[in-house]
């Protein structure tokens, strides 16, 4: 058995089809070779560390990620650190420092575009001919398009952010899922009888403001809970910044401090204001039967 690991390198951020394949390459290596199956990525994303100031953009969290790569079977999860001196190696010192003396890859599988090394001045093809001299071998995975486009990240981006959530779990291979820590809020919602667990999505991409039908599972649960929720700044009861707020049907029990899983089904309406709490309570109890009624005919997510 090796003593090194197959290794998929890459940013897998949402972990799209795009990126399972060179997963699945990484994979066919270890059992070929019989060694452990590894990923490794990136932590902070570079995006985040040359772009300090950018809006939120990452997928899913750390902690989804580590579910969902768990759940596929992987051995080992490298969170490379990202910093002002990776970002100073050039290709061949990040082989040599990284993937041979951090890591330990006797295979790595990367997508066809990949790029690393100082200004990114390393590509696919570069690792391969570096891997040869340093003796791991390099698998390159072609493009995986869907409907004939590319699969990537800044796609499901820009469609969760016009709030076509259903096109972005599609992508995804599933659905969406944020997942955070619930804060103390307003505690308004309970006094219009619709309690909500608020949570801030830090670094998460901000979807379109308004309505979604959702399910939700609080992190130590294995089952999921219908529910609807709203992203925005509650322009009827006070603007403030955008907020994650989850109404957990038929659920009855305190969240504060828990960390609540949301998986995004539908977009339901945009977010508006309304003349008054009356209209506003009316709106909610549609958006809630509306959220049932999609929801009964549909499966929760597995993780």
């Amino acid at each position: 058995m090796s003593a090194g690991a197959a290794i998929a390198l890459g940013n897998f951020d949402g972990l799209h089809a795009g990126h399972r394949a060179v997963i699945e390459s990484a994979r066919e290596a270890a059992r070929r070779r019989q060694a452990p199956l590894g990923v490794a990525t990136f932590e902070p994303p570079p995006r985040r560390y040359f772009q300090p100031g950018a809006p939120p953009f990452r997928l899913m969290t750390e902690c989804r990620r580590e579910i969902a790569l768990n759940a596929m079977g992987v051995d080992q999860i490298h969170l490379l650190k990202f910093d002002s001196s990776m970002a100073a190696m050039t290709d061949r010192e990040f082989c040599e420092r990284v993937l041979v003396g951090q890591v330990g890859a006797v295979s790595v599988s990367v997508g066809f575009d990949f790029r690393f090394g100082k200004n990114r001045m390393g590509n696919a093809e570069n690792l391969k001919r570096i891997g040869a001299d340093l003796g791991f071998e390099v698998k390159i995975v072609e493009e995986v398009a869907s409907n004939g486009e590319k699969v990537s990240s800044s796609r499901i981006r820009e469609a969760i952010e016009r709030g076509d959530v259903v096109e972005a779990g599609k992508a995804l291979g599933g659905y969406w899922i944020v997942d955070a820590i619930v804060d103390h809020g307003e505690k308004r919602g309970r006094t219009l009888g619709y309690p909500t667990a608020n949570m801030q999505l830090g670094e998460i991409v901000h979807p379109a403001h308004g309505v979604y039908a959702v399910w939700t599972r609080e992190d130590s649960e294995t089952g999921w809970r219908p529910g609807v929720a709203n992203f925005g700044r509650t322009p009827t009861t006070g603007l403030r910044d955008p907020l994650l707020e989850v109404v957990v049907f038929d659920f009855e029990g305190d969240l504060y401090g828990r960390r609540l899983h949301t998986a995004f089904v539908k977009h339901l309406r945009p977010e508006k204001k309304f003349s008054g709490l009356d209209t506003l309570v009316a709106a909610m109890k549609q958006d809630e039967a509306e959220a049932r009624s999609i929801l009964s005919g549909l499966t929760p997510p597995v993780l």
